[in-house]
């Protein structure tokens, strides 16, 4: 199942359940279902929010919306995407947690019991490095702009597979993530981490949800980053998701261990594809960033 939230001139933010090349308007004000973060939290269960938006679908029988005449930039006059949930937290993974380093890879290949310990601990239970976000205001849906902050000189994109949580760290459905990350002022220190990860328009989700039963292996999904400038590609990176450090299960009890997160919770699961310097983002550029099975989150640019 596909689930998204679009605009709709004179009906303002809708709910769509996404059939095809088609998009069912399932809003229903009688039915408190007025957003995707609704749906999370009434199904309660991945199952029960299936089944309450195929409900929906069938019992209002609304005229669809063409899913590519929602793929254009924000505007008060036109249908276009929303976010596809107002997730009340995000969180992250640092990008040097997602990658294992060689030294273990090859203690752990050599067949030594004890060689899969660091620093006197097992590598599958280390503590990944996870970090707070964004709030709702501060994330942004597809052909939004993401910002490059005023006091920034090299801000790049980080690409994600990024899943919904439900009630008790439920994985309620996968999502692309754009983690917008000031890469300067983050080597000041990590004091600065959250100047360097947390501000309007750091963040960018989309372009749908997708529920776990139409992703059977998230890492057996590829993933594909791209800059481009002045309609140019000056960057384009593809990568595979799978990394036993970057398990959902072993991420998601991470995050929950002794910090209960509201249903609709955003996590991105740490980047896989490293972005240089050279190619740090300026206005005007824009970002793709496309995971099989899920579709292309692109985002234009602008320097704040």
């Amino acid at each position: 199942m596909k689930l998204v939230q679009f605009f709709l001139p004179g009906k303002g933010k809708r709910v769509g359940l996404v059939q095809g090349d088609r998009v069912m308007d399932i809003t229903s004000a009688e039915e408190e279902v007025l957003s995707t973060l609704d749906l999370v939290t009434q199904g309660k269960t991945l199952q029960g929010m299936m089944t309450r938006a195929t409900w929906l679908a069938r019992r209002l029988h609304r005229r669809a919306v063409d899913w590519r005449e929602l793929q254009r930039s924000p505007s008060r006059r036109v249908p276009y995407l929303l976010v596809p949930i107002d997730a009340p937290e995000v969180w992250g993974v640092d990008s040097t947690d997602a990658s294992e380093p060689a030294r273990e890879k090859r203690a752990r290949d050599s067949g030594d019991p004890h060689a899969a310990l660091v620093g006197g601990v097992a590598v599958s239970d280390r503590r990944p490095a996870i970090y707070f976000k964004a709030t709702a205001h501060r994330v942004v849906g597809p052909h939004a702009s993401i910002a490059i902050r005023q006091d920034s000189l090299i801000t790049v994109p980080e690409a994600n597979l990024a899943v919904v949580l439900g009630p008790a760290g439920s994985v309620m459905a996968f999502t692309v993530c754009n983690d917008v990350t000031a890469r300067d002022i983050e080597r000041s220190g990590p004091e600065f981490l959250g100047h360097a990860k947390i501000y309007v328009a750091s963040c960018a989700l989309g372009p749908c949800l997708v529920t776990p039963d139409e992703i059977e292996d998230p890492g057996a999904l590829q993933m594909r980053c791209s800059i481009i400038r002045s309609g140019e590609a000056i960057f384009s990176e593809a990568a595979g998701l799978a990394c036993p450090e970057r398990s959902i299960e072993r991420l998601v009890g991470w995050l929950c261990r002794n910090n209960p997160v509201p249903p609709g919770t955003v996590l991105s699961t740490g980047t896989g594809i490293p972005v240089p310097d050279s190619m740090a983002l300026s206005d005007g550029d824009q970002v793709d960033i496309e995971v099989q099975r899920i579709g292309r989150l692109s985002n234009p640019v602008r320097k704040t």
